[in-house]
This record gives C-alpha cells, structure tokens and sequence, in this order.
C-alpha cells in the first residue's frame, strides 16, 4: 500500500479528494481538512504561525529567518523516518507558504526506498488541476482524477459562463497582506477574472508582491477583498481596523460604498487544491451578488 506524507495543505485535501486518506500516514502542522487529518502525526513545525503577532510582526519574522535560515519551518526527521512513507507531496511554489523542496528532496534521499517526491507548483487555475492528476499518477488512482477534474471543472464553467454575460467588470483588489500592502498572484487574478471582475493590481500567473499604498489609491478599487495568506476571516477583520487607518482609505470606492469583504484565505484562496472552486464561487457572490446569490454570504462583509 501506498503511504504518503503530505507536507502542504492543498496536496492533504487533494488526496482525500482522490479518496486517499486512509494511505496518509502524516501531514504538517498546518493541514486541517478532510476532517480526519486532525488525527494524524505532524512532522513539520513554525514558530511564526499561531504566535500572536501583527502583521507587520509576521512579515518582519519571516524575512529575517528566510535571510538567516532559508526556512520557516522545521521537519520531524525522526517521526519521518518512523512513518516510512513511499510518497511524500511538497512544493516549489513559495518558502513561506511550506517546507522548501530542496530541504525535502534532501532529507527523502536519505530514507529507504527513497520515497517518490511529487512537486506541487502551480502557477493558475489550470495548473491545480494538473497538479490533481500528479498526485493521482503518483498514488495509481488515475481514473479517480479525471472525474474529480471534471466536476471541478463544470463548476469553473457555469461560474465563468454566467459571469460572461454581466456587463459591468467592476474594479477589485484582492489584498493578500495588509502590513506592508501585498497584491494576489498566482491563480487569483484567474479567479476575479472568471467570477466577472477585473484586478489591475494583480499579478496573473506570478507570485503576489508588495506594492504602495498610493498604487492601491490609484487604481480606485470598487471592490476590496481582505484574504490574507495563511489566515482566517478573524484575522482578515483585525487587519481591516489597520488598513482603515491607511492615509486616503476613506475616498476608496469600496470605502464608500461599503463593498470590502473578508474572506478565509486558509481555507481557500491561498491553498489551490479542490477548494479552490469554492473559492471561485465566493468571489463569484461578492463581485456579482444578484447573479450569484446562491454563494453569497453577509458573513464575508464588512460592518462599519
């Protein structure tokens, strides 16, 4: 039997999209879905996630370790040697958001086998689901993948159909960090793209960057949506009492007109496994609520 060790949320919730839960044998501190990942060994640590700290705090902690340390995280190297996986699932794709590939291909040349590493290192929506079917070849559930694939993608399609049809193409800027200001990257701009809104501060199929405050002034968005890497809807209003405090934030569009939304970056629009859909969807609602109510959530929306 296959024993695979997931080192990143989106790659825990694809396998137990494929229905491989039961050959995950450990994952990382920060994996929490399927539900009955919350019973399984971690082998991985971070000093900086649950720690308390502002925003500014985080970005200011992670580069300095990054610059001494060349990583966030710490592996269980003895636990990973006792649970003897034939497959562990990492990434590329950024340093921040989980271990780094090089630290992992290391560590798997020295286990027996050596375990098959599988990448994860998508760049847009396509992408995630290419990754879907890796992790299906890797495990030898390929059938599986092409009808998880599919259903993911026929949702894709309506949204980007209905969405199609919607004159307006309102302004919107989806803040991946508050303090200092981060744009989305990666697969987000595909996302306000398909769900009918346009993001000129994005940065499609590249990773998100800090940008001025004054270039976030200067595009006028109409529509602000808070999903902060690696955090929850708490955490997203917490920030907004920061960011309302931002020189000009009052003469925003989406000031005005209260439309900023909070949204679980954790969960969605920062982790590109299955959920990512949903993500889609929840944009969907927020950006065009009378063509989307069946998504929309007064949760999501700020209250003055």
């Amino acid at each position: 039997m296959t024993r695979i060790v997931s080192l990143l949320p989106a790659a825990t919730e694809i396998a137990g999209a494929l229905g491989l839960m039961q050959q995950v044998v450990g994952v990382s501190h920060e994996c929490d879905f399927p539900q009955e990942v919350n019973a399984l060994p971690r082998v991985t640590r971070c000093s900086v996630h649950n720690a308390g700290l502002s925003s500014r705090e985080v970005n200011e902690r992670v580069r300095r370790a990054l610059h001494e340390h060349g990583t966030i995280y710490t592996i269980d190297e003895t636990l990973l040697r006792k649970l003897r996986p034939n497959v562990i699932l990492t990434q590329k794709l950024c340093d921040v958001c989980a271990v780094g590939y090089g630290t992992v291909a290391r560590l798997a040349q020295t286990l027996p086998g050596p375990p098959e590493i599988v990448n994860l290192e998508p760049s847009s929506l396509s992408d995630i689901f290419d990754d879907i079917h890796r992790v299906a070849v890797a495990c030898g559930v390929t059938k599986r993948a092409r009808k998880v694939v599919a259903g993911l993608s026929m949702r894709v399609e309506a949204v980007r159909e209905r969405a199609a049809h919607v004159p307006d193409r309102p302004r919107c800027f989806l803040m991946e960090w508050v303090d200092p200001p981060f744009c989305s990257g990666h697969w987000v701009p595909d996302l306000v793209e398909i769900a009918g809104g346009y993001d000129s501060l994005g940065r499609k199929h590249q990773p998100s960057a800090e940008i001025k405050w004054q270039a976030v002034l200067d595009a006028r968005p109409e529509i602000i949506v808070l999903a902060l890497c690696g955090y929850n809807v708490d955490r997203a209003r917490r920030d907004y009492e920061s960011l309302r405090k931002f020189p000009g934030f009052d003469s925003l569009p989406a000031a005005q007109n209260d439309r900023i939304y909070v949204a679980d970056a954790n969960a969605y629009f920062a982790r590109p496994g299955p959920r990512i859909v949903d993500s889609l969807e929840i944009l969907a609602a927020i950006i065009h609520p009378e063509r989307f109510p069946e998504f929309a959530s007064e949760k999501l929306k700020i209250k003055k």
